[in-house]
């Protein structure tokens, strides 16, 4: 038998196994004998059927009732099988593929004996307990020395089989039936807890199969079944012992592997509860030095191990790693940590990374209250020296972000952490901050800035909390780091996955910075972040930024709510920006949009409790789905109806913030974007124009900022709609608007006021409103009774004023539409030009010029330049008006010109122009009387109320005022007697007044000349007691230096001759001999004029001496000769001498004062005429 082959010992074994299960009363005990003697022989037969054969015998031994026959040989054969085959198992080779086959059935066929053994009577399982702490002694004896205790050996060996409960046919559970059942020989304090958590255990596997379970949960629960039952051997040694045995066979077990995994995790629960602590870190820097660091699942275990060993041996732990540190020399060699073992060297860097991890993981384990006596230092301290010391590849970046997730997480998982303050927080978000900047913007290879992501969001829910500005700075800095990247294509999987991860870690980031900071002020920070995202020209970066900025309504509305409304124009704002994303060119973004927008709408509504109905929503609802086409004109239609039905919900206020943020937009990315933007603005101010009449100057305001930088005629062109339809309805607030942009006028608003005259009933209300308010500068300020008067009356730059009428009427008036303008246009134009020859034209710099420059106006651009190019008073140039109105000395002059003009061409229109004159003759402004009553005096049915209102000219220190009603007076008594006699009193009192006083000359020779008119009019008893005064203040200006004054008086004095008769001959005789002699010497006045006046004046007054011969001797002409004068002085002088002497004497001495005259002509006149005059004198004295 013992030499047979192993075929034919096979087949006699399974013969005997099937004799002894056959259960025949004819088998007699001897029978049995002899074949427990056949496998007895066998038992030295190590070939893997022999084994099993043998195996299946004593089972089945086991089962027939034979138990006595198996004790001692048999129990001790099965448990040395069991320990060798799990011992071959557990070092098997890869290349033995067959041997390890065999050997896997062998310990199938073991534990299914040890199943049938366990399972009978208690003192047999007992006995079975002994044989094989016996076997296993003697299996192990042969490696190394092995003083442990039988049943933490034992329990070892079963924890690290338990990891697989289906291998073998279900040995996990028999092993623990095996324990429950050796309880109180194993560990009799053990004992209670396995016996009511050992079945629930069963339960589970039996309720499960190798292809239901699963490898974690079943961990969890063996996890718990070792704390709960090492917690039960308190105050002893015995989890010490069985961590030493747990660490030995840790390199029994390739890694990775089940088994082993399970080992680092009670190795590290078995240390936690150990009484002493230097037998620990004995244990701990064993594992450390024998750890291959290069491979993961060796590190992670350690790290693990350490971290649960931490639960109850911190100081033990922290105690290890520093001693670890110390030996680690830190310089750019390595530490050859495990010098002579076969495993593959670490570097430097990768302990470093472990030790990082290991730290965190002491943190997430450890008791709360030693957490916070040690996160600070050393715990965070180290993991700060370790990366900062390191090369910060992307291994140890990845590993520093796990230890601050950790080390955070385990913080905030503390209760009552009260007023704990994380100091190093600063410290760690700079450099995770530095990370994620160092990250490409432009490719996606590593989960680093994930993490890093990550890291922040755990880190922002520890104190000290972010300020404001960190959180914009942690956020700008992660969302460019993210929306930059371009959405990976193709089939790369993994790239995809990191995409992904990454938009989830910025989400759960800014969730987590926005729950420090929910309120309206924290939703605007966090919007403002993403503006800049929601508005590039990459489709990508758009969409992913309205998914953020959706992500953020979805945390904010169901947190806030109705809460903490948002702040005034806020609403707007946040629409404003999102609305043109309704009509982007990519679908998802123009969906997300809408989302946004739902999500405001819903938000505004709750907050302000206004009409949401169904209707709307469904409208809405349809909006979207019209969203999805790809006709881009049915998105914009649909994108108008969403406007439409939000424009409901707006306040004024609103209105204004939307516009704003609209226009800000524009030119930020696209055509279609901001064709976008004016169509919500337009829709806007359709449907609620009639309500923003408070808003009105903020919104054009706006408007006109951005308008010059809008460059596309359809974007342009739908604005300035925007602004007429606004002009439409409050006129005047955008008319003051627009008066108040600075010149020199740009082109958009040039075009805009362009756009206003192809509106001719708009351009005409423009044009009657700004003649309006530039007649309002010269009369009394009126108290506003309306918001439109407040606007009405504001201040506006003259100069822009006249631009603007210059630009309407060039454009407007190519067939003679504004005629009807004419009157009013040419009067306020003369107001103006007035104005600009007054004081207010000494300073020229005015206030919309001095925004934008600096000095002067250039000449091009001045009141008087930009007034006379007015294409309706054209046809005026060729009279020279403009010439005349230009120079102040000539201004009065072209202003009766352009009366008469204005008179002459503005047929069917004469009776606006009075109107206006009597306004301003009763103005309180003073170039305003001025330009009035240059018009009345040229206007014939303005005369008498320029005659009645004279007091306000006459009487005051204005010259030009003066001038002007003293002109108005002169001509109201041109060919109008009736009304000379009337006012004869009036008028010549008044004109008399302007030759009294210290008066300037142009006043006094239009009170003499209007005297002179007056006169012409009135016969001798009309002009009663003035005739002396006239007379006397008359020939008071005869020798006057002024030309015009002398002019003046020797007409005057010729009409009070006509004027003449009985009553006043007498008085007015006298005068004339008075007045004889400057008579006659101005009849040689070197001005012309002057001369020839005074010849007509003194032959006039020839009659009243009463003496034929004088009478004879003049012709009457108005022009004589030298000689005849001298024939007419010589006459004189001779009929003197025979019929007055002493008036001839008199008129000599008269004469002789003349000789020093300022005059040449005077002088030499005054030589002859007393030449002529002594001659006669000299015969009288002779004959005397």
């Amino acid at each position: 038998m013992e030499k047979s082959k192993e075929a034919l010992r096979v087949g006699t074994l399974t013969l005997i196994s099937a004799v002894v299960s056959a259960h025949e009363p004819r088998m007699n005990i001897r029978t049995i004998h002899l074949a427990i003697r056949v496998v007895k022989d066998t038992l030295s037969d190590t070939r893997p059927k022999v084994r099993m054969a043998i195996l299946c015998i004593i089972g089945q031994l086991a089962l027939s009732g034979f138990q006595d026959r198996i004790r001692g040989w048999g129990l001790k054969y099965v448990s040395v099988q069991l320990t060798l085959s799990t011992y071959k198992l557990a070092h098997r080779r890869e290349s033995f593929y067959q041997r390890n086959l065999e050997e896997e059935m062998v310990y199938k066929v073991t534990m299914d004996t040890v199943r049938i053994i366990t399972s009978s009577v208690s003192a047999m399982t007992k006995e079975f307990w002994l044989h094989a702490g016996d076997g296993e002694a003697n299996a192990t004896s042969k490696g190394r020395h092995v003083d442990l205790p039988v049943p933490q050996k034992l329990l070892a060996r079963l924890l690290v089989l338990m990891p697989s409960p289906y291998k073998g046919e279900g040995r996990g559970i028999a092993m623990l039936n095996l324990l429950r059942t050796l309880s109180q020989s194993i560990a009799p304090s053990m004992a209670d807890t396995w016996e009511l958590e050992i079945p629930l255990l069963v339960k589970y596997l039996e309720e499960h199969t190798e292809f239901t379970w699963n490898q974690e949960t079943w961990e969890d629960k063996l996890i718990p079944f070792l704390r709960n039952s090492l917690r039960r051997t308190w105050g002893s040694n015995w989890s010490l012992h069985l961590s030493k045995e747990l660490n030995n066979q840790i390199e029994s077990f390739d890694s990775p592997s089940l088994e082993k995994g399970f080992l680092y995790r009670a190795l590290g629960f078995t240390l936690a509860p150990g009484l002493e602590a230097d037998k620990v870190e004995v244990l701990l820097l064993e594992l450390l030095d024998k750890t291959d660091y290069s491979n993961d699942f060796d590190r992670e275990g350690v790290i693990l191990c350490f971290g649960l060993c931490a639960r109850g041996q911190v100081k033990a732990v922290l105690n290890v790693l520093h001693d670890s540190e110390d030996r680690i020399q830190e310089s750019e060699q390595s530490w050859q940590m495990g010098a002579g073992r076969k495993d593959h060297p670490w570097r430097r860097e990768t302990v470093k990374g472990a030790l990082m991890v290991m730290y965190s993981c002491v943190a997430s384990y450890c008791h709360p209250q030693m957490l916070l006596t040690h996160v600070d230092n050393p715990i965070t301290a180290k993991i700060i020296h370790h990366y900062s010391s390191s090369c910060q590849d992307i291994c140890l970046k990845m590993a520093f972000m796990k230890s601050v997730v950790q080390v955070t997480d385990a913080v905030k998982n503390i209760k009552d952490l009260e007023d704990f303050q994380f100091a190093p927080k600063a410290t760690l978000t700079g450099i995770i901050m530095a990370i994620i900047k160092a990250e490409p913007t432009d490719s996606l290879v590593s989960p680093v800035r994930t993490m890093a992501m990550d890291a922040l969001s755990y880190l922002s829910k520890l104190k000290p909390f972010y300020s404001t500005e960190e959180n914009s700075d942690l956020m700008d800095i992660s969302i460019h780091s993210v929306i930059s990247l371009q959405p990976p294509g193709g089939n790369n999987e993994s790239i995809k996955t990191l995409y992904v991860n990454a938009l989830c870690a910025l989400e759960q980031l800014m969730e987590g910075l926005v729950q420090r900071q929910l309120d309206p002020k924290g939703l605007q920070e966090m919007v403002h972040l993403l503006e800049k995202w929601i508005l590039p020209e990459k489709e990508w970066e758009r969409e992913k930024a309205i998914n953020l900025h959706l992500h953020l309504m979805q945390i904010y509305v169901p947190s806030v709510g109705v809460c903490i409304p948002l702040q005034l124009g806020q609403f707007g704002a946040l629409v404003g920006l999102i609305s043109p994303c309704t009509c982007d060119s990519h679908r998802r973004t123009r969906l997300a949009s809408m989302d946004v927008l739902s999500s405001l709408l819903d938000l505004h509504a709750s907050q302000t409790c206004s009409s949401w109905g169904a209707s709307k929503e469904l409208e809405l609802e349809k909006c979207k789905g019209d969203l999805q086409v790809s006709d881009m004109e049915k998105v914009f239609s649909a994108s108008s109806r969403i406007a439409k039905v939000a424009c409901l919900q707006f306040s004024c206020d609103e209105v204004v913030s939307l516009v704003q943020k609209l226009c800000e937009n524009i030119r930020a990315m696209n055509l279609q974007h901001d064709k976008a933007s004016v169509t919500w603005i337009g829709i806007f101010l359709q449907m609620r124009v009639k309500e923003l009449e408070d808003k009105v100057a903020e919104i054009l305001g706006t408007i006109l900022v951005h308008l010059p930088v809008v460059d596309h005629p359809e974007v342009r062109r739908l604005l300035i709609e925007g602004i007429l339809l606004l002009a439409h309805y409050h006129q005047e607030t955008v008319l003051t608007s627009l008066l108040r942009q600075p010149l020199p006028m740009e082109s958009p608003l040039t075009e805009v006021w362009l756009t206003v005259a192809e509106n001719l009933p708009l351009a005409r209300a423009m044009l009657h409103a700004l003649m309006g308010r530039l007649q309002s500068r010269f009369t009394p300020r009126a108290d506003a009774t309306s918001k439109a008067d407040i606007w009405r009356l504001a201040a506006v730059d003259p100069l822009l004023t006249l631009c603007t009428i210059h630009l309407l009427t060039e454009k407007t008036d190519q067939d003679a539409e504004l005629l009807d303008l004419f009157p009013d246009l040419v009067y306020t134009l003369l107001l103006q030009l007035s104005s600009s020859q007054g004081p207010e034209a000494m300073s020229p710099v005015l206030k919309t010029w001095s925004l934008v420059h600096t000095g002067t106006l250039p000449e091009e651009i001045n009141l008087q330049r930009i007034t006379i190019k007015s294409p309706l008073l054209r046809t005026l140039e060729e009279q020279g008006v403009w010439t005349l109105l230009e120079s102040s000395s000539t201004f009065l002059q072209g202003a009766s010109l352009l009366a008469r003009l204005c008179v002459q061409n503005a047929e069917g229109y004469r009776q606006r122009l009075p109107e206006l004159v009597l306004r301003g003759m009763a103005s309180e402004a003073l170039s305003y009387r001025i330009s009035s009553m240059a018009v009345c005096v040229e206007q014939e049915k303005l005369l008498k109320p320029a005659a009645l209102m004279r007091e306000k000219g006459v009487d005051r220190e204005d010259e030009a005022l003066r001038v002007l009603s003293l002109r108005a007076l002169g001509n109201m008594a041109l060919g109008t007697l009736k009304k000379v006699r009337q006012y004869r009193k009036l008028l010549l009192e008044k004109c008399l007044c302007s030759l009294r006083g210290p008066v300037s000359p142009s006043v006094t020779a239009d009170g003499l000349e209007a005297l002179a008119k007056v006169l012409a009019e009135l016969r001798e008893g009309d002009v009663g007691s003035d005739f002396r005064a006239i007379s006397e203040r008359c020939r008071a200006f005869f020798d006057h230096e002024s030309e015009l004054l002398r002019l003046k008086a020797f007409v005057l004095f010729g009409k009070l001759a006509k004027v003449v008769r009985i009553s006043k001959k007498h008085f007015f005789k006298e005068g004339v001999k008075k007045a004889w002699v400057p008579l006659m010497l101005h009849c040689q006045d070197p001005c012309f004029d002057a001369a020839q006046a005074c010849v007509a004046t003194m032959f006039r007054c020839v009659h009243f001496w009463g003496w034929k011969a004088l009478e004879s001797s003049s012709d009457q002409s108005d022009a004589i000769a030298p000689k005849d004068m001298t024939r007419f002085q010589i006459t004189l002088c001779s009929v003197l001498t025979q019929k007055k002497p002493a008036v001839l004497y008199s008129f000599l001495l008269e004469t002789m004062t003349y000789v020093k005259s300022n005059l040449l002509r005077i002088r030499i006149a005054a030589c002859n005429l007393a030449g002529a005059s002594y001659m006669p004198c000299s015969q009288l004295s002779i004959l005397n």
